[in-house]
C-alpha cells in the first residue's frame, strides 16, 4: 500500500507576530494552507480549513478522493462563512489550501492559491501547481516576463483563495507518484525566497525532518518575511497504519478552528 513517511516544520518567519501557515503530515495525507496575507484572522481561516479537509478526507477512507476533496473545500468555504457571521470582524479572512492524498496506490491534489506542491525524482525537482496570483497570470498571457515577475509590486495578490464570502472551484488532479519519489509542500514564505535550485539541493538532505529544517533555515537566512511551513514526504509502500498524522502552526491551536463539531469523525478511522 502507498503511503507517506514525513516530516513538517513551521516558523513564524523574522518579521511577522504570529502564525498564520496550518500544516498536516499524515500517512495518507499532506496539506499546506496560508491564511492570505494582510486579510482578516488568516491564521483561523487556515487552521479551520486546514482542520475540515483532514477531518472529511480521515473521515471517507472507502469514497472517492476527487469528490471528496472537492467537497471539503466547499465545506471549508461554509465553516468561514458562519465565522463571519459569528464574528464580524473576520470579514475578508481567506487562505490558500494545497494537499494530496493517498488513496489506493494513487494520488490525487487539491490546490488553491499560491501554496506549492513540488516533486523530487531522481534529483530532479518539479512544480506540481500552479499559482493561483495576479503576477502568475500575467507571465501566463505574456504581460510580464519571468525577470520582470520577479520584481512585480503586486506579486502577493492572489486571485483564488478558499474564503467566507464566495465558493472558490479549486484544481484537482491526479499524481502519478512511485515509491522513491520525494514530496514537498510548502507556504509562499519558502518559495517566494528561495530558489528551485536551492530548495532541491535542501530536499537532498537524506533525513526528512533534516530537510524540512533546511527549508525553512533557508527561508530565515533569505530574510524570513513571511511564515514560511515546509512538509517533505517520500513515497513508500508498506502496511496500512494509523491515518494519525503531525500537525504545526495554526492548526496546533484547536481554538482557532471555527467550529470543531461540525465534521463528525467515526471513531474507527
Amino acid at each position: 500500500m502507498l503511503r507517506f513517511d514525513s516530516a513538517a516544520a513551521s516558523h513564524v518567519g523574522l518579521v511577522r507576530s504570529g502564525n498564520e501557515d496550518a500544516g498536516f503530515a499524515a500517512p495518507y495525507l499532506q496539506l499546506v494552507a496560508d491564511g492570505v496575507g494582510g486579510s482578516a484572522a488568516g491564521e483561523v481561516a487556515s487552521a479551520t480549513t486546514a482542520y475540515v479537509v483532514s477531518a472529511l478526507v480521515a473521515a471517507s477512507p472507502g469514497a472517492d478522493p476527487q469528490r471528496v476533496l472537492r467537497g471539503a473545500v466547499l465545506e471549508a468555504h461554509r465553516q468561514l462563512s458562519a465565522g463571519v457571521r459569528r464574528s464580524p470582524e473576520w470579514s475578508g479572512m481567506a487562505t490558500t489550501l494545497t494537499a494530496v492524498v493517498a488513496h489506493e496506490d494513487r494520488f490525487h491534489l487539491v490546490h488553491v492559491g499560491d501554496s506549492r506542491a513540488y516533486l523530487l525524482r531522481a534529483g530532479g525537482l518539479t512544480q506540481l501547481t500552479d499559482d493561483h496570483t495576479l503576477v502568475q497570470s500575467l507571465v501566463d498571457d505574456g504581460s510580464l516576463s519571468e525577470d520582470e515577475a520577479e520584481e512585480f509590486p503586486y506579486r502577493s495578490v492572489v486571485l483564488r483563495s478558499i474564503n467566507g464570502e464566495a465558493p472558490v472551484e479549486p484544481d484537482i488532479s491526479q499524481l502519478d507518484l512511485r515509491v522513491g519519489d520525494r514530496l514537498l509542500l510548502c507556504s509562499d514564505g519558502l518559495s517566494d525566497l528561495v530558489s528551485d535550485e536551492a530548495i532541491a539541493a535542501a530536499l537532498e538532505v537524506p533525513d526528512r525532518d533534516d530537510a524540512a529544517a533546511a527549508l525553512v533555515d533557508a527561508a530565515l537566512a533569505a530574510g524570513g518575511r513571511d511564515n514560511v511551513t515546509c512538509l517533505v514526504a517520500d513515497v513508500v509502500d508498506g502496511p496500512r497504519i494509523s491515518r494519525d498524522g503531525r500537525v504545526v502552526g495554526a492548526l496546533a491551536d484547536p481554538h482557532l478552528v471555527v467550529d470543531p463539531g461540525a465534521v463528525k469523525v467515526p471513531h474507527s478511522v
